[in-house]
């Protein structure tokens, strides 16, 4: 008689914030594909972070902010939008999930069918980290600021906390706006203002 396979049985594992793990890509790819109901990130260094589900209130603002972009990209036809559930291979190697990008027709074009791979290895021209309850402040900063620094040419850091929006740019100190209306674009995305009083 031949006995069926036996799943493995699923252990809760609790890690302290001070603790690391560290991961190869190889075994990032591994672990991200094994569980998808998990928002995966890799830093520079190889340490996993583990994001947690958010909650309702962001999970609707985050929805305010796709669709927004998702309009904007309609009309606009170019380039790759994308929302948090896609990871991006950055030029220092890690492997970051902003809330909602975008990359340009031509860095996106430019990609090999290898380089586009599942987690593509491009820094998106445009992100947006939109800050939950559980976020620590300085985290989410030291992620925008790794995203300018690999790449990316416009950030914006929404705090609906502190009612605050932080703006990244190549090359310029951070703007820090208190409780803006919307937010432009600029050149990098012409066209696209967001309206914040929908987020």
């Amino acid at each position: 008689m031949v006995q069926a396979p036996t799943q493995p049985e699923t252990l809760l594992l609790e890690l302290p914030l001070d603790l690391q793990l560290s991961v190869s890509l190889a075994q990032f790819a591994v672990l991200a594909a094994s569980n998808r109901e998990l928002q995966l990130e890799r830093t520079a260094k190889g340490e996993l972070v583990v994001n947690p589900p958010t909650g309702w209130e962001t999970g609707k603002r985050n929805f305010a902010l796709i669709g927004q972009l998702y309009r904007w990209h309609e009309e606009y036809q170019q380039g790759e939008a994308f929302d948090s559930s896609a990871g991006f291979t950055l030029p220092n190697g890690a492997i970051r999930s902003p809330d909602v990008c975008w990359v340009s027709p031509g860095r996106w074009g430019a990609l090999t069918a290898e380089q586009r791979g599942t987690f593509p290895q491009v820094c998106p021209d445009f992100v947006v980290e939109l800050r939950s309850p559980s976020d620590r402040l300085p985290l989410v900063q030291a992620k925008m600021r790794e995203y300018v620094e690999n790449g990316a040419q416009l950030g914006w850091l929404i705090d609906p906390q502190n009612r605050v929006v932080e703006i990244y740019r190549v090359g310029l100190a951070v703007e820090v706006l208190a409780n803006p209306a919307e937010l432009s674009g600029e050149g990098v995305l012409p066209g696209f203002v967001l309206d914040l009083g929908r987020v």
